[in-house]
């Protein structure tokens, strides 16, 4: 749980989707509750030298609360002249590539594993379409993820590969705890 390590780092907040207010409360306890920064879809906070900007992700459709917000996001971040994009569990969507493309992203983390609705959990890119996600935006460089972890949840990044080198679209494959040295990029 995050709970020791939020009050382990007093000055630590947590950026969550607006919609998830509530769950993330009951979860975490209403003591944490001015520590959470709420965004939704197009909307971006700063924090130190650190920009997040949110973007809604799909799973299979852009879900929405009560109030118009997304429920699922993924974030860009810039920092110190580096532009991340982690789009957490998700899958193509009309509104992702425009809502990504004023970003010059250096980094994309997208996951692979693909939709299979017998595994019962959110439905998300495949090797083949992260790889075209990636040349889509832009991305210098783009590193699977959502692979190698869960046996029941997983994909073998071949096809991820393939499609990268086929459309000539740079990757870096990490494995489990592996580090990614920027200074060589």
């Amino acid at each position: 749980m995050l709970l020791p390590l939020l009050e382990g780092n007093p000055q630590a907040h947590l950026v969550i989707p607006a919609a998830n207010h509530d769950f993330v409360v009951e979860r975490l306890g209403s003591p944490l509750a001015s520590r959470l920064i709420e965004l939704d879809h197009g909307t971006s906070t700063t924090l130190g030298d650190l920009e997040i900007h949110a973007v809604a992700s799909a799973h299979p459709t852009i879900e929405r609360d009560v109030n118009g917000h997304c429920r699922f996001l993924g974030y860009v971040l810039l920092w110190q002249g580096l532009t991340l994009y982690h789009s957490g569990d998700t899958l193509w969507h009309d509104a992702l590539v425009p809502s990504l493309k004023p970003f010059t992203i250096d980094f994309a983390l997208l996951p692979i594993n693909g939709d299979r609705p017998e595994r019962r959990v959110a439905g998300n890119l495949d090797g083949h379409q992260a790889a075209q996600l990636a040349k889509a935006i832009g991305a210098r460089i783009v590193i699977p993820c959502h692979f190698d972890l869960f046996e029941f949840n997983t994909a073998t990044p071949d096809e991820f590969i393939a499609e990268c080198q086929r459309i000539e679209q740079r990757y870096e494959l990490l494995q489990n705890g592996q580090r990614l040295d920027l200074s060589s990029i």
